[in-house]
């Protein structure tokens, strides 16, 4: 059986990224509460459906960028961690944040946000990404895994 190799049938992979924001404009972060008022000027509503964003971070702590990974339904989102550490590398980030909101304002979080925390942070010692914290937002509080030591 014979291939046949060209132009046509072999699929271009681009991997790319940019940004307009000088590196001594970039917002540094040193706390929970600094990556949480980030994350909520990105988040596009807090009290209908849940998304999913990751913070991506230099090694000063520098903001490098915000992803949107996930938009769910009013109980949950899915995440595919292949999707988070290929916007992570595409960046060459060296940490991240994640964040997702509760829309029904309850801050505890569920076995899911605690399993998907640990594979994340395996991952991420894996890839050399660590992963620092992981926020769940609400209209009017926020919950860090790392203030609460589970990270």
């Amino acid at each position: 059986m014979e291939t046949l190799l060209s132009k046509n049938n072999i699929a271009e992979i681009s991997i790319s990224y940019s940004t307009k924001v000088k590196a001594s404009d970039r917002l540094q972060v040193k706390s929970s509460r600094e990556a949480e008022n980030i994350f909520r000027s990105v988040f596009p509503d807090l009290e209908y459906r849940e998304y999913f964003f990751i913070m991506l971070l230099n090694r000063a702590n520098k903001v490098l960028g915000t992803a949107h990974i996930s938009t769910g339904g009013i109980t949950g989102t899915v995440v595919d961690q292949r999707i988070v550490f290929q916007n992570a590398l595409k960046a060459n980030a060296t940490s991240m944040i994640l964040a997702h909101n509760h829309p029904s304002g309850q801050l505890t979080p569920s076995e899911a946000d605690i399993s998907l925390t640990k594979k994340m942070k395996e991952a991420g010692i894996f890839l050399d990404i660590p992963v620092l914290d992981h926020l769940i937002i609400t209209a009017e509080r926020c919950y860090s895994f790392a203030d609460e030591g589970i990270m």
